[in-house]
């Protein structure tokens, strides 16, 4: 078996389902566990069924998320884990709740609500149970609600090239972003396994993609019916791929590994 080097150009967490990305320089990943902090709160829609002290997956379309509202992709969020504070910044605005408090909860879900001019009948709740997390796999198994997504960027190059237009990675809202696999080839390793820095990973599947990745990141709008062009040019929506952790380790942003081939 050959190998072809690989490299760790960009890494990030979602703390909050549905807001803002935030880049990470360095974790710690333990096998069969998530990206740390990633993913473990969100602001579930009303009537979502959602209960902190029996958390069961729940489809995406009970939370707060881009597949229903473009207009998150406008807002710049920021949460502090550690002390539990949730920054929201608009074009002609910015504020900043203390999640941990009840009242400031509320005004959060009502400034969101504003925002993004919800019509929910009431606002979305703030929730979380860790360690149970609000990935959008996380209805096929437990197991999947640990998984990471990986994105690789040769795949995005290679779909730009297919239909002419510019796609940004961050529409795709991937943990990792890789380069060095040759395009596509990541959706048709399913079982395989490839290192970076000292973490080994098992590709377990592909990422169907959704409405969600039309938004357009910088703009708001929706703009590429990405799962249109990727059925159209591919005869599928897959775009990048979900992994598990096998081997532990720690992992910073430009670290090198191998993917076999």
């Amino acid at each position: 078996m050959t190998v072809t080097p690989i490299t760790l150009e960009q890494m990030y967490r979602f703390p909050v389902k549905g807001l803002s990305q935030e880049p990470v320089t360095a974790v710690t990943l333990s096998a069969g566990e998530g990206m740390p902090g990633d993913r473990l709160f969100g602001f579930a829609r009303y009537n979502s069924g959602f209960d902190p002290e029996n958390p069961q997956p729940l489809p995406k379309e009970n939370f707060v998320v881009l597949l229903n509202e473009a207009g998150l992709a406008g807002l710049q969020t920021r949460f502090d884990s550690a002390t539990q504070t949730l920054s929201i910044a608009t074009h002609d605005q910015s504020r900043r709740f203390d999640m941990r408090d009840a009242a400031e909860k509320v005004d959060a879900a009502s400034f969101l609500s504003d925002v993004l001019h919800l019509s929910d009948p009431e606002l979305p709740g703030f929730v979380s149970s860790a360690p149970h997390r609000f990935t959008d796999v996380s209805v096929i198994s437990p197991a999947m609600m640990n998984a990471i997504s990986v994105l690789n960027l040769a795949s995005v190059r290679a779909f730009e090239a297919q239909i002419g237009e510019a796609v940004h990675p961050a529409r795709f809202r991937a943990n990792l972003v890789i380069d060095g696999v040759p395009a596509y080839a990541e959706l048709e390793g399913v079982g395989a396994l490839f290192t970076l820095g000292s973490v080994t990973f098992r590709i377990i599947s592909r990422t169907k993609r959704c409405a969600a990745t039309e938004v357009n990141p910088e703009t708001a709008e929706r703009d590429l019916k990405v799962p249109y062009l990727l059925r159209k040019h591919l005869g599928h929506m897959d775009m990048g791929v979900y992994v598990e952790v096998v081997e532990g380790g720690d992992l910073r942003r430009g670290d090198v590994g191998s993917y076999p081939r």
